[in-house]
């Protein structure tokens, strides 16, 4: 044999060794180094369960910094462009308007909208679930801050786009559903491990689905029924125990109450009997503080889990966290 040709074999044989090597990511359907599927999660408890779901297959990034206010969140540049990059992207379409316009404009190769399976409620159906516009036009109507309202207001559209409420993730059932939503959706995206994530996607909507049983069977026997907390976050949890929410603030945590709205919040709490004025990690509590002072109750933390805020606690955590809170807080016995 010529050195030529023992060359060319070696590097035939080179190239052959290279590709083995390479070939399982792709196959795979990942893209990461590692071969794992990339996926980008809008805000933590679509990240929760991308990674609960995908387990050691997937590698979840969330476009929702840890202990950042998800509502009204900005993206960078660089954010935007990984998107195009990803494998599949879990996010709730109406929620966050700077990921759907990323969206939009990288067409990621699978799109996961959680909001069809999450079943959400249109703002404005009940006291539960007010719309930002309702509440604005009572506070305006009883305070007479109209003008200085609206001018308060000017580049600050989002308070009026949000038309149905997003916080469906404090009701565990729908947590559930959107479980199973996302299982099916990553083993469209990654058919080498579509029983593994379609496996784990039944196994994680049971536990949320027990989660749920033990939320309304603590709640119950609850001997006061209504809970007043830093912003409307929790109506669908209200909704799945036939509690009553009264929010400080809208759906939006941005939107700040008028002295007519305290005023009103202060009788209800006094007519229901309320002992606790829930607060938030992120929202600064120093409204909800001087409410419970003037009303001579205290107050407590009930999570929204809209951002993770302590690592050591994840979504089933903090949901059992918040039962805790709401079962000493309404006398449930």
């Amino acid at each position: 044999m010529s050195k030529r040709i023992l060359a060319a074999a070696c590097a035939a044989a080179t190239a052959l060794t290279l590709s083995a090597c390479i070939s399982p990511s792709t196959s795979n359907g990942g893209s990461s180094k590692d071969g794992k599927l990339t996926v980008m999660a809008s805000f933590y408890p679509l990240q929760y369960l991308a990674e609960k779901i995908g387990g050691e297959h997937v590698s979840v990034t969330s476009l929702t910094p840890d202990g950042a206010e998800p509502h009204d969140l900005e993206l960078s540049p660089k954010m935007v462009d990984s998107l195009s990059s990803a494998d599949a992207v879990v996010y709730l379409a109406g929620f966050q308007s700077a990921v759907d316009e990323a969206i939009e404009q990288q067409a990621p190769k699978t799109v996961i909208d959680v909001s069809s399976a999450a079943e959400l409620i249109e703002a404005g159906t009940d006291a539960n679930h007010p719309s930002e516009d309702e509440e604005e036009a009572t506070d305006e109507a009883q305070s007479g801050e109209t003008e200085a309202h609206e001018h308060d207001h000017e580049g600050h559209d989002h308070h009026h786009e949000m038309s149905t409420d997003p916080h469906f993730w404090l009701d565990p059932t729908r947590m559930a559903k959107a479980a199973t939503l996302v299982g099916d959706k990553l083993a469209e995206a990654d058919s080498a491990h579509a029983d593994v994530y379609k496996a784990n996607a039944k196994a994680l909507a049971e536990e949320l689905n027990t989660l749920s049983d033990t939320l309304v069977t603590k709640t119950s026997t609850c001997k006061v029924k209504t809970f007043v907390t830093a912003h409307t976050a929790f109506g669908y949890l209200a909704d799945r125990t036939g509690l009553t929410q009264v929010g400080i603030s809208g759906l939006d945590p941005e939107s700040s109450p008028s002295p007519a709205r305290l005023a009103e919040i202060a009788q209800i709490a006094k007519e229901q009997g309320v002992t606790t004025i829930f607060t938030e990690a992120l929202i600064d509590p120093k409204v909800a503080q001087t409410l419970a002072d003037d009303l001579g109750i205290t107050t407590a933390v009930l999570d929204p889990i809209e951002s993770q805020t302590d690592a050591s606690k994840d979504y089933t955590a903090t949901m059992n966290s918040n039962i805790d809170a709401l079962t000493k807080a309404l006398d449930c016995q």
